[in-house]
């Protein structure tokens, strides 16, 4: 048996993708348009280990002009985790392009974060936890992940 990847349905695929590429640094790995099916497929990896990916599912909005489906807040799933070199780092980088701290990496550990689907990313810190600092250190948990 092999791992492939986890599947998340998205309203908005471009929006998300940036969250995966620019907020978090994954690289689009491929792409498939279904104009049968009405849906479009994006497939991205981290760059240390791309063969493990995330599927964004994107289906097009119904052709009568109906609402989209309601995928709820998403809680259902659990969370996507990813090892970062500078956990600090990249939660400045995320707050930059706009991305709310849900949990801070308070413990210079571990944060979560949502992308914009309400999809909770857990940021773990490779190696030892990073000595506690601030703004961090100090900074509230926002909304729930």
């Amino acid at each position: 048996m092999k791992y492939l990847h986890a599947m998340i349905r998205v309203h908005d695929l471009e929006k998300t993708s940036r969250f995966l590429t620019e907020g978090l640094g994954l690289k689009q790995t491929r792409r498939m348009d279904s104009e049968a099916g009405r849906f479009t497929l994006v497939y991205f990896g981290a760059p240390e280990n791309p063969e493990a990916e995330i599927e964004l599912t994107y289906n097009w909005p119904p052709e009568d002009g109906s609402a989209p489906e309601d995928y709820g807040s998403a809680r259902n799933f659990g969370h996507l985790a990813f090892e970062v070199n500078d956990i600090y780092a990249i939660c400045a980088h995320l707050q930059s392009l706009g991305v709310t701290i849900n949990r801070p990496p308070r413990d210079g550990r571990m944060a979560f974060v949502r992308t914009p689907d309400l999809i909770s990313i857990e940021l773990l810190q490779k190696g030892e936890a990073l000595a506690p600092a601030e703004p961090w250190a100090s900074m509230p948990n926002t909304g729930t992940w």
